[in-house]
């Protein structure tokens, strides 16, 4: 059975940090890249950042850039994403995706943690 299990989020006030785990089980997790999405209510998943199979290469959005870092631990099939600098814009719903190709969102999905930035 796949499994993909966030976990992490909260609240956390404007400028801190937080760091959401992503838990793979179920499938051949070397295979695939992990992409971080987010969505608010009535707008459209967001794609923030994405990791390669082994690591080696990582993208992020300009919305993110500078302030999330992506990274992953193949020995316990966990992804991380640590988020700094958080801003009230940063409040979503975070979801990780496994996908077999660094082009199209991935047919796995989590069920999201969900990240809230205020005072």
């Amino acid at each position: 059975q796949v499994q993909l299990v966030e976990s992490g989020g909260g609240l956390v006030q404007p400028g801190g940090s937080l760091r959401l785990s992503c838990a793979a089980s179920g499938f051949t997790f070397t295979r695939y890249a992990i992409k971080w999405y987010r969505q608010t209510p009535g707008k459209e998943r967001e794609l923030i950042t994405m990791i390669s199979e082994n690591g080696a290469l990582a993208s992020y959005a300009d919305s993110v850039k500078g302030r999330f870092n992506i990274s992953r631990d193949n020995t316990k099939n966990v992804v991380y994403l640590q988020m700094s600098s958080l801003k009230p814009e940063d409040t979503a719903m975070y979801y990780c995706n496994a996908a077999l190709s660094w082009f199209r969102t991935g047919e796995y999905w989590g069920q999201g943690t969900q990240v809230t930035v205020s005072s």
